[in-house]
């Protein structure tokens, strides 16, 4: 038998990716604790763009944590122009320590919303020269990234154009932004089922998560304002610093922009998973191959039991609810949940 979630188990709720006046958001630190704090949330990363901060003096109080990050990003321009037709790279860099705030790569092109002189100032990760924009430097800077005491994650990937081939090509990634708030509202097309499932049968089995990715441009409860959009429900032990860094390497969440799974456990080729009312449940074992459990009237539902098909290399989870939002976790191989 293998529990994933149980009923009994902890979840907070988390935004991975949100940007403050230290870069281009419209909100203060401070004023985005106090907007994920009343919103429920038990974990906020800020994450400001080459601009890694020490924020954990304003987890004041038991019931939210602050992560220690930053977003990196790699741009075919030396000087880091924005360009709306052409491929980026956005990468998600949490610190294992909550006092790391090293730069990786470090280039003052890229480094643009941090003061120079505090910049110069902070330890500077890999000799990696400018910053350029093709796969070997890529990888190199992901590599730098996890050898100093971060977490790399892979943000928007249909916002930033990347080819597909340079996605799946890349090692190191420990989580896939699976929703996006701010891309999806920018385009909506921000929901990378399928690229995850390429990735998968590649044998690369990152982990998915959800995020805002929010700066706070539009008023809170507009319909444009990318807040509270998307998440990530972490099954830590409690709420602190080290837990819920255990929990993201251990993979030990899952994404969601509504839904709650309330229990998921495997005993061996059988699943059971429990959660909040949706429309359908769907066990995904290739995309020729998904599991779905549903009423034909569409009530709603709360239970599903499924049998993974034994040639099935993994198998992950869907909850769709009727409004179009949706739980997805990671895939579990079969070596986990045939044991």
């Amino acid at each position: 038998m293998f529990a994933y979630i149980t009923p009994q188990a902890k979840q907070y709720r988390a935004n991975l990716h949100s940007h403050s006046t230290l870069s281009d958001g419209r909100l203060t630190p401070e004023q985005l604790v106090e907007a994920y704090r009343e919103a429920g949330y038990s974990i906020l990363a800020i994450t400001d763009h080459e601009a890694p901060y020490d924020h954990t003096a304003l987890s004041s109080t038991p019931d939210l944590l602050l992560l220690t990050g930053y977003e990196a990003y790699i741009r075919p321009s030396h000087t880091a122009a924005f360009d709306p037709f052409r491929p980026e790279i956005h990468l998600n860099l949490l610190a294992k320590d909550p006092h790391n705030t090293a730069i990786v790569g470090f280039d003052p092109n890229f480094c643009k919303y941090m003061p120079l002189k505090v910049a110069q100032q902070r330890k500077h990760l890999g000799n990696l020269g400018p910053r350029r924009y093709y796969r070997a430097y890529v990888q190199e800077f992901m590599d730098e990234a996890r050898h100093g005491g971060y977490l790399v994650a892979y943000n928007h990937p249909c916002w930033s154009m990347e080819a597909e081939e340079d996605v799946l090509s890349y090692q190191g990634c420990f989580s896939l932004e699976m929703f996006n708030t701010g891309s999806q509202l920018t385009s909506g097309g921000e929901s990378n089922l399928a690229l995850f499932d390429k990735l998968l049968r590649r044998g690369k089995f990152l982990f998915v998560h959800g995020a805002d990715d929010n700066h706070n441009k539009e008023p809170f409860g507009t319909l444009l304002c990318d807040s509270f959009g998307a998440w990530t429900q972490v099954l830590a032990k409690d709420l602190e610093y080290q837990s819920v860094i255990e929990a993201l390497e251990k993979g030990d969440f899952y994404a969601t922009t509504g839904p709650t799974i309330t229990n998921l456990t495997f005993d061996r080729n059988h699943v059971t998973l429990d959660c909040t009312p949706a429309q359908r449940i769907i066990a995904h074992g290739s995309p020729k191959v998904a599991r779905n459990i549903c009423n034909p009237d569409g009530s709603p539902v709360t239970h599903a039991e499924f049998d993974i098909p034994d040639k099935a290399p993994y198998v992950y989870f869907s909850v769709l609810i009727a409004d179009g939002k949706a739980a997805r976790t990671r895939a579990f191989r079969p070596e986990e949940f045939r044991r």
